[in-house]
């Protein structure tokens, strides 16, 4: 029997890429899924999915930028399923675009989505996890967190706040006996490319995939650590995990 079994989980983000992936490795598991997400329709499918295939889950409507939404979520979650023992923060946009279309708009978005949905999980989560003493935080972050490029300023400063977040977390909430996982993913082939309006950093994306012929990870690499992190022994604390593809270097 897995050591998470009968864990209960909330993925943010759980209709596509990483979340989707997350949430049906975790289901195999015998954890309690509760998936998070806009898309009604593929959150239909995703419940539909995992109970198929002898799993839980619920699939619930949350737009991460509402705190009102989020706490609904998580309180559907125990209503449903019980306590929650684990929450992945996965919930993201990367609208890139160079600093001089000021591209606002994207920005307030990127922020809403990456940083203050991070915060609202945290919160909605947080003080049952204290009560119980017990519970581990996952929240899923990049490469970009760790270093800068062109055309990235915003989104890389919203993933280094992700890694703070993450890393004040895990010192203020390991006297509660809760874990904190910082998860820094390089290329995977998600639907996050879609999010790119800025010609010019399609342009250099698309010379940049031909000349150095590098792979991407697919989603369920990412799973995998994740799952990693998760089944680590309760006195291991997996604090942060940079996976990329082997030929990637920036």
């Amino acid at each position: 029997m897995s050591v998470l079994s009968d864990n209960v989980a909330i993925i943010t983000g759980a209709s596509s890429g990483i979340g989707w992936a997350t949430a049906i490795e975790l289901a195999k598991h015998n954890v309690k899924v509760v998936c998070a997400a806009r898309r009604k329709d593929r959150l239909g499918q995703i419940e539909k999915d995992i109970v198929a295939n002898g799993g839980r889950a619920i699939g619930v409507h949350c737009d991460v930028t509402k705190r009102e939404d989020v706490f609904n979520m998580v309180e559907k979650a125990r209503s449903t399923f019980g306590p929650i023992d684990i929450l992945i923060n996965n919930a993201g946009v990367m609208p890139l675009s160079f600093m001089d279309r000021t591209q606002v708009d994207e920005w307030e978005k990127t922020i809403d989505v990456n940083i203050k949905g991070v915060l609202f999980g945290v919160a909605a989560c947080l003080p049952e996890m204290i009560e119980r003493k017990a519970g581990h935080i996952v929240n899923v972050s990049s490469i970009a967190g760790k270093r800068l490029f062109p055309g990235g300023a915003v989104y890389c400063a919203s993933k280094f706040a992700v890694h703070a977040l993450s890393e004040g977390l895990r010192s203020e909430l390991s006297e509660h006996n809760i874990r904190v996982t910082c998860i820094a993913p390089g290329w995977v082939e998600t639907e996050l490319q879609d999010h790119v309006t800025d010609e010019r950093i399609l342009e250099r994306w698309s010379a940049s995939k031909a000349e150095s012929q590098i792979k991407p990870l697919d989603s369920i690499d990412i799973a995998n650590a994740i799952l990693y992190a998760l089944q680590s022994p309760p006195v291991v604390g997996v604090n942060e995990v940079v996976i990329r593809p082997t030929r990637q270097m920036m």
